[in-house]
C-alpha cells in the first residue's frame, strides 16, 4: 500500500462509487419533485391495471415453476462462467507461454459442460422438465335433483341491486337504521328467566 499509484486506483474506484450513488439519489429526489401527484381510488388500488385479486393468497401453486425455474437458473448461471473462459483461451500471452495451455482450458472446458450436460440429462429423465398440465375433471355427485333443475337456475336471469343505491328512509326497517348506524344488524329478544 506505499505506492502511491495504487492508492489513487482505490480513489478512482471510490469517486466513481460516489458519483454513481449521487446520480440515483439525484434521479430519485427528482421524479419525485416533478412527479404529478392526482391520487384518486383507482391510483390508490392495489394494482393500478389487470384484474383485482380475489380470494385467499395461501393457494397452492404447482411446484414444477420452482423446478424449471431453479433448473433454469442454475444453467443460467453456469453457462456465465464459459465467457471469461473463452475470453483467456484466446489469450495469445498465455498459449505463447505455454503451449499446452490451450489443451488444458479445453479439456477443463469439456468437463465443465459435461457436468452440465449430465445434469440436464438427470433432470429430463426424471420428468421435471416436462410439463404436464392437468386433466379437468368435472364432479359428478349422485343426488336426487334432475339436472333440468339447475338449467333452469341458471338460465333465469335475476336482477341484482346496486350496493351504491339509496334507500327512502320510509321503507328501512329499524333492524336496517340500527345496522347502518354502525350498531346490531337485529334486535336480540331474550327470555326472561324465572
Amino acid at each position: 500500500m506505499d505506492d502511491p499509484a495504487q492508492l489513487s486506483e482505490y480513489g478512482k474506484i471510490l469517486l466513481i462509487a460516489i458519483v454513481g450513488i449521487f446520480l440515483v439519489c439525484a434521479t430519485i429526489l427528482l421524479a419525485k419533485i416533478l412527479s404529478p401527484k392526482k391520487p384518486n381510488p383507482q391510483k390508490l388500488s392495489t394494482y393500478e391495471c389487470g384484474e383485482e385479486a380475489t380470494g385467499n393468497a395461501w393457494i397452492q401453486i404447482n411446484p414444477r415453476f420452482y423446478v424449471i425455474a431453479l433448473v433454469f437458473l442454475l444453467f443460467d448461471v453456469e453457462l456465465i462462467f464459459v465467457f471469461p473462459w473463452a475470453t483467456v483461451f484466446g489469450s495469445r500471452e498465455l498459449v505463447a507461454a505455454d503451449g499446452r495451455w490451450g489443451w488444458f482450458t479445453l479439456v477443463e472446458m469439456g468437463m465443465f459442460l459435461g457436468i452440465l450436460v449430465v445434469g440436464l440429462v438427470y433432470v429430463w429423465k426424471r420428468g421435471d422438465i416436462s410439463w404436464i398440465k392437468p386433466a379437468h375433471v368435472e364432479p359428478r355427485v349422485s343426488v336426487g335433483i334432475p339436472a333440468t333443475a339447475y338449467e333452469q337456475l341458471n338460465s333465469k336471469k335475476y336482477h341484482v341491486r346496486d350496493y351504491k343505491e339509496t334507500v327512502s328512509s320510509e321503507t328501512v326497517d329499524t333492524d336496517t337504521k340500527a345496522a347502518r348506524s354502525g350498531g346490531l344488524g337485529f334486535r336480540p329478544k331474550f327470555k326472561k328467566s324465572n
